[in-house]
């Protein structure tokens, strides 16, 4: 394919009818048919803004043969809207050996990880239980770990699923874990901001992010959660005298954290830490997954396009700042004014 030396095109600003070329991240593929028994294939082609589902039409076997999952493609083609979604129709494309800057094609948070890491160990260090506390610095210090913990993702796919999103989704939950040990003083506080570090660590294990975010043979066949038990286990036989209850409660919390069995918790929460750690989780994560598609919505009008996972259409939030500046406008203000001294003549 001939190559001008054109500007990357993001994702996240391709329009209807654009044309397209640059290299992306294949982050899924698959073959199908067409009713008349014709071959096509369809691809997830991402860089660090989003993803954009593509088609190729012609030759679609043979093409398909010339790359793999996790590829960086060189690509060209024109962007069109079918049943309402965006969509890419390539017609030409070839694979990149030596990607010069692989951060193009791999989201990344946005906050900064230091300061995350160093506002973490802070709240950290307002855990008063001498034992519980031990525990924690346990994975503080552990070298390796803090390594994969400031760059592993949270999720594959919707809620922080990015490099440093662990690192940001867990210091959000220890912030909120704070906040509600305050308004319910009936929760132990200890507990519950520990549960809070720890409920997640098993992911640093379950999910590999090296050009493509994806599970792990241990993810898939343990999954983060007993992965994170099996990693307390370990810190725990390195302390002499560790409570077996405090230990058991650490445990239940992360195996429990996800609520409900059909959400792949293999407990439901049985006390009011558990409890307040998975309510506190499913905020952060929904709040997060949401505002990330709300951001990405290429649907004009007020209302996103329909989102699967949650079966429904949501309305734009930016409508309402929208109106606030409106108000706080120059324009507003002078209107206001105007009205203001109509009313004085009218009196």
């Amino acid at each position: 394919m001939s190559r001008d030396s054109a500007p990357h095109v993001w994702v996240g600003d391709i329009k209807e009818d654009d044309q397209v070329r640059g290299q992306y991240l294949v982050k899924a593929k698959r073959m199908g048919s067409t009713k008349k028994g014709d071959a096509f294939l369809t691809l997830t082609l991402a860089d660090r803004t989003g993803d954009l589902e593509a088609k190729v039409w012609e030759r679609a076997e043979a093409v398909s043969r010339l790359f793999n999952e996790g590829d960086i493609l060189d690509i060209e083609g024109y962007a069109t809207s079918y049943r309402g979604q965006l969509q890419l129709i390539l017609s030409e494309l070839k694979t990149v050996e030596g990607v010069e800057d692989p951060e193009l094609f791999l989201e990344v948070t946005k906050q900064d990880v230091p300061a995350m890491m160093a506002q973490l160990r802070e709240i950290l260090r307002g855990i008063g239980h001498s034992q519980i506390k031990a525990l924690v610095d346990r994975f503080l210090a552990d070298r390796k770990f803090v390594a994969l913990f400031k760059k592993a993702p949270a999720a594959k796919s919707f809620h922080h699923s990015y490099i440093g999103g662990l690192l940001e989704h867990t210091l959000s939950v220890c912030r909120m874990a704070g906040t509600v040990a305050e308004q319910y003083p009936d929760l132990d506080r200890d507990l519950l901001v520990a549960g809070a570090f720890l409920h997640d660590i098993g992911k640093v294990k379950e999910l590999r992010f090296g050009g493509l975010i994806d599970y792990t043979d241990e993810g898939r066949l343990i999954g983060h959660l007993s992965l994170g038990v099996s990693m307390v286990d370990e810190k725990l036989a390195s302390l002499t005298g560790f409570p077996e209850e405090i230990g058991v409660r650490l445990k239940h919390l992360i195996l429990s954290h996800h609520g409900e069995y059909a959400f792949g918790s293999p407990k439901r929460p049985k006390f009011l830490e558990a409890f307040a750690l998975h309510l506190i989780d499913d905020l952060d994560a929904k709040m997060n997954g949401l505002k990330r598609f709300m951001d990405r919505d290429r649907q004009e009008g007020r209302w996103t396009e329909f989102n699967r996972l949650f079966e429904r259409y949501f309305l734009k939030s930016g409508m309402m700042r929208a109106a606030a500046e409106k108000m706080d406008s120059p324009a507003r203000e002078e209107e206001i004014q105007q009205g203001l001294f109509a009313g004085t003549r009218d009196q």
